[in-house]
Parts: structure tokens; C-alpha cells; sequence
């Protein structure tokens, strides 16, 4: 049984690959895949590209040729809780397609991805984490502790935390102050990125297990650019590190 391993951008991808062993490249589609061995686990790696249909499409091969039993994406987010840092790491125990919904008035009334409200109504919104998966990954990093960010890239000595909520997915790059703390009120996101909520609807679709853990490169503002291209390869790879720390309990 392998594990997914998906990131979405070169700088996060490339870490991951300097700790396969035994690797072995197959293009599908868009992609390189890699199955190999990371830390004694059979895994398949593969950089997905942006946005919300490439992670589907990277997804969906993953579990229906190559036969992953679990989806488990590594990478980086935008903050939007004030409360988090950049450097800190987010794992989803909900993921929200905030893009997704009923265009009305001018204004988006974000409802569960593939369905409209007078057609196939739902109560759901979002996708959750495997309760079981969730209480193994809580135990598996009690007491687990990451490196600050390296002076160079602007780290100052604070040791980063690890937090869990609800992280959006949606096919914009977040780049306002505004946008940002309305993600937060209206869905208490944590954390913003593009492909995390598409990966969970086709892991549930084939029925199998799916983590979200994403690094805050940026906090989604204004300065939100200039952040990610400071800070993305060392917060890429805390947010590898945290994967290989969690792949004996996956």
C-alpha cells in the first residue's frame, strides 16, 4: 500500500525528492511521477501544478493507476488567522472550496462544491479528515517541535507552531487585506491555498483517507508576494519534515 505524496510547486517538490530512494520517474498526463521509498514507506511523488484541476487530475491518478490508498498533500499556504505567524504550519481538519457556490446579486453564496442549492441541495460544506487519521496525527505531533526560520530568510528566533482548523481552497492567488480577514469571519479559515479542497472531493470520491498540511509562506495580504518568494523553500521544507514525521502513522 502506497501513500500520494502531492505538492503543488517546484520549490516544495524538490525537497521531497532528495529523500526518495530507490526512484522511479513515470510521466502521466501533465506530470512526473515518482514512486520510491521515503523513510521506509512506499510512496508515490508527484508536483500537481496550481490550482484546483490539476489537483484533481493528479489526484485521481494517483488513486485509480497507481493505487494509493492515501492522499497526503505537502506545501505551502497564505495565513489568514491573525493569530498565526508565517513559518507556522496549518493541518486541515476541513477543507472549504470558498470559490465555489451561487453567484446572486453580485455576490458568492459559497455552497458544497458540485452542487446548487435548487438542484441537489446538501447540509454539508466542506470536506473533513478521517476523525481516526485526525487523533493519530494530533498524537503522533504532541510535543513535536520545528527549527525557526533561518535569519536569512527573515526568521527572528520564533520557534514556529503547528495549528489545526479549516484551511479554503480556491483558484485565486489571495494578495488583499481585505479578502483575507473576510475568509476568516465567514468561514474561520486558517489558511488559503489552491488545491487542497479538490484533492479531499476526489479522495472521498474513491473513498479513501487524505491529509492537508500546508506551511504559512505568506499571510495573504498586501505583501503577500514578496513574502511567499522570502520564505516558501524554508517553509516547504518544515512542512516536509512534518510529512515524514506523520508517515508511520498514515
Amino acid at each position: 500500500m502506497s501513500v500520494g505524496v502531492i505538492c503543488a510547486i517546484t520549490q516544495e517538490l524538490a525537497y521531497v525528492r532528495t529523500l526518495l530512494t530507490h526512484p522511479r520517474p513515470r510521466l502521466v498526463a501533465h506530470a512526473q511521477f515518482t514512486t520510491g521509498t521515503l523513510d521506509g514507506r512506499d510512496v508515490v511523488v508527484v508536483g500537481s501544478g496550481m490550482g484546483k484541476v490539476n489537483g484533481a487530475v493528479i489526484a485521481t491518478v494517483l488513486a485509480d493507476r497507481f493505487g494509493c490508498t492515501t492522499l497526503l498533500f505537502s506545501g505551502v499556504a497564505g495565513g489568514l488567522d491573525p493569530d498565526l505567524n508565517i513559518g507556522d504550519v496549518v493541518i486541515a481538519d476541513r477543507v472549504v472550496q470558498h470559490d465555489a457556490g451561487l453567484v446572486d446579486d453580485a455576490q458568492t453564496h459559497v455552497y458544497q462544491a458540485g452542487h446548487v442549492p435548487f438542484i441537489n441541495p446538501t447540509d454539508r460544506l466542506g470536506y473533513r479528515v478521517h476523525p481516526e487519521l485526525l487523533k493519530r496525527v494530533a498524537a503522533r505531533l504532541d510535543g513535536y517541535r520545528m527549527a525557526p526560520l533561518s535569519a536569512a530568510a527573515g526568521g527572528n528566533g520564533r520557534t514556529p507552531r503547528i495549528a489545526y482548523g479549516t484551511v479554503l481552497t480556491g483558484d485565486q492567488y489571495v494578495h488583499s487585506e481585505s479578502v483575507r480577514h473576510r475568509l476568516h469571519r465567514e468561514f474561520n479559515g486558517r489558511a488559503v491555498e489552491m488545491e487542497g479542497g479538490a484533492i479531499a472531493q476526489v479522495a472521498e470520491s474513491f473513498g479513501i483517507p487524505w491529509l492537508v498540511i500546508r506551511g504559512l509562506s505568506d499571510l495573504a495580504g498586501r505583501d503577500s508576494r514578496f513574502d511567499f518568494l522570502r520564505f516558501v523553500e524554508e517553509v516547504a521544507e518544515t512542512s516536509a519534515g512534518i510529512l515524514r514525521h506523520l508517515l508511520p502513522v498514515i
